[in-house]
């Protein structure tokens, strides 16, 4: 690769990375073409990309985007996953095919411009999906209302209950 492809990379891999909602870089060593590849389609479903990317270039674009909180992590093969969608698909994605694969490791990422380790990521992955979240906080807005219009329903019944039983009473008296 020349000088000016390089300079062509880092400027594409700046502007992904810059205005991706989540970064995450991963160790890749052993694993073979087929099962990159399926990974790239895992990611790809889950609205993000896959790259491999020399440290060098990745060190500058990190510069040129301010994420100085992964630095540390470039050692050995890396892998880039970015989203510009939904950052729990992407951690998803990725820390599913590490539990398949003991050759991949999730080392960490970025979100929102703050560092990520393994655990934070892995808990981002455990999160349900984006609908899930949607669904079951309009069912908590709806649970209030909800059981205010039981309350008040509730009122009148139970007096009607009360006459009901107080007829009941009467019949039997009279009975």
């Amino acid at each position: 690769m020349n000088r000016t492809q390089k300079e062509q990379v880092v400027a594409e891999l700046t502007e992904r990375i810059a205005g991706a909602q989540a970064v995450i870089l991963t160790d890749f060593k052993g694993l073979k073409v087929d099962a990159m590849s399926g990974l790239r389609n895992k990611i790809r479903q889950a609205g993000g990309e896959y790259h491999v990317v020399k440290n060098t270039l990745m060190r500058i674009v990190s510069d040129t985007v301010g994420f100085t909180g992964i630095k540390d992590l470039m050692v050995g093969n890396n892998g880039v996953g970015m989203t510009n969608s939904d950052p729990v698909a992407l951690a998803k994605a990725l820390v599913d095919f590490a539990k398949d694969k003991d050759k991949f490791v999730v080392k960490g990422g970025i979100m929102g411009g703050k560092p990520l380790n393994f655990a934070q990521i892995k808990a981002l992955a455990d999160l349900p999906s984006r609908e899930v979240l949607l669904a079951q906080l309009l069912g908590g807005m709806n649970a209030v209302p909800t059981g205010f219009v039981r309350v008040l329903a509730a009122v009148p019944q139970n007096f009607l209950y009360a006459l009901a039983a107080i007829r009941d009473q009467k019949e039997q008296q009279t009975a």
